[in-house]
């Protein structure tokens, strides 16, 4: 069976840019789930993943515009230190998550802690990078209705998240 929309895809990765490995999925020992064509990777991602079967095994180099976009001067935010985890903890440098007001989370990059304040750059931390990612293939199948209907994937196939 091929990738394609709508189906479910297990996979292994390890992300490398400029040469250094940044993540691997191999460290946690277990594969990453996903609903093809749901929005849950960077496009460039989907498409490397479309028509791949089980057992494949790949590189695919994707430019900042598949990826995370290129970076944007201007993106910085002073963020008062009480909506940010872990204030006392973080340093220049750092990435955090910080959850929106409209909901949602965003990865930023610490660029100044100040005493009651964080000054934030709002650019995703892989914005301007191109970005390679070594694949394998674990498994590719239809998704349920279950699935369909909630947007993602379900790794046991039983509605459990």
């Amino acid at each position: 069976m091929q990738a394609a929309k709508d189906k479910v895809i297990s996979f292994h990765y390890t992300l490398t840019v400029d040469g250094e490995k940044v993540e691997t999925s191999r460290e946690g020992g277990e594969p990453l789930w996903i609903l093809l064509g749901h929005g849950q990777l960077i496009p460039g991602l989907e498409a490397g993943l479309e028509g791949k079967s089980a057992g494949d095994t790949f590189e695919v180099t994707i430019a900042p515009e598949q990826g995370y976009g290129e970076r944007r001067d201007g993106q910085t935010q002073r963020v008062p230190k009480k909506y940010v985890p872990n204030a006392a903890r973080i340093k220049p440098g750092q990435t955090i998550v910080l959850s929106l007001k409209e909901g949602g989370q965003r990865v930023v990059t610490v660029q100044k802690v100040g005493m009651t304040t964080v000054d934030v750059d709002l650019n995703h931390p892989m914005a301007g990078k191109t970005l390679t990612f070594a694949i394998e293939v674990d498994l590719v199948r239809d998704a349920s209705e279950e699935e369909l209907k909630h947007g993602h994937a379900h790794p046991k196939g039983d509605g459990e998240h």
